[in-house]
């Protein structure tokens, strides 16, 4: 008999019974005697030739100013009269305990800000840890008085977009974070600054392909407006707004008559005005 097996016996055939995973199967008839929902098994499969991964409870986050490692005390609705009370101030003090200093309470405010930014922008979860993490040095450093903690968390989403090659615009990022432009780029500046960001000119063709989407412009179009940038010499567009530059090249490919996006359009998703659009067109079709 295995470990899994038990003496306990099939309540129609009378057969042995063992336990299959979840389940409690009998070895006779095959009927399911039982069955335990909570598998409590590792859920990381061991190798002998690798590292033990098997452990249980949620996964460490750095996205969260504890990592995750804390507990919290639900709320049920079977719980009634007196001990509901005391599980409230139970809670309560729970919660408190939890932060311990300021610190940590504009740790919490500003992960907070990080996950809601980078959802909203639909970026993953490295980015998500990074800024985190990028958020966490600014306050080691002393950056965060006079200065705002929206700005930081937006600023820190922007800086790790911008480091790992992702283009995002300033403007994405104001318009779905909570900070005002003039505090994002006070803080963004201060990171820069201090943090010395590894930050460099962004390549409007990083744009291209989310323009060329979000346009409804085809892969061809794309292709198109990446040969007009890389014909351009770099000297005729550098010191312009990349996502401007990347919009005109697409603008600059396409006949509004056949489909093409109009000088709005172009220049709204881009976060230019139409008259920026136009001169980087210029430059880039002369």
């Amino acid at each position: 008999m295995s470990a899994t097996e038990t003496v306990r016996t099939c309540p129609e055939c009378a057969g042995a019974l063992r336990v299959d995973g979840t389940e409690t199967i009998c070895t006779e008839c095959g009927l399911v005697v039982d069955e335990d929902r909570i598998d409590r098994g590792p859920e990381w499969r061991n190798f002998e030739d690798g590292p033990d991964r098997r452990r249980t409870g949620a996964p460490l986050s750095r996205s969260r100013h504890d990592r995750g490692l804390s507990t919290e005390i639900g709320h049920s609705n079977r719980v009634t009269g007196r001990k509901r009370r005391r599980l409230s101030r139970m809670r309560t003090q729970h919660d408190r305990s939890k932060v311990r200093s300021t610190a940590e309470r504009n740790q919490i405010y500003g992960f907070t800000e990080i996950r809601r930014v980078t959802a909203a922008l639909s970026l993953p979860t490295d980015i998500r840890d990074q800024a985190c993490v990028l958020f966490e040095t600014a306050q080691d450093e002393s950056l965060f008085p006079g200065r705002s903690l929206e700005g930081f968390a937006a600023a820190a989403v922007y800086a790790v977009c911008r480091t790992n090659g992702l283009a995002r615009t300033t403007e994405e990022i104001t318009g779905t974070a909570k900070a005002s432009p003039e505090e994002f780029q006070a803080a963004y500046d201060a990171m820069n600054r201090e943090l010395e960001l590894p930050t460099g000119p962004i390549d409007p063709g990083e744009y291209l392909p989310r323009f060329a989407t979000e346009l409804g412009l085809g892969s061809d179009v794309e292709a198109a407006a990446r040969s007009l940038l890389d014909s351009t010499p770099q000297a005729e567009i550098g010191g312009r707004n990349p996502s401007g530059v990347a919009a005109a090249a697409l603008y600059a490919v396409t006949d509004v008559d056949e489909g093409g996006p109009t000088q709005v359009e172009a220049a709204e998703l881009a976060g230019v005005t139409p008259v920026t659009l136009r001169s980087a067109a210029r430059v880039l079709v002369d």
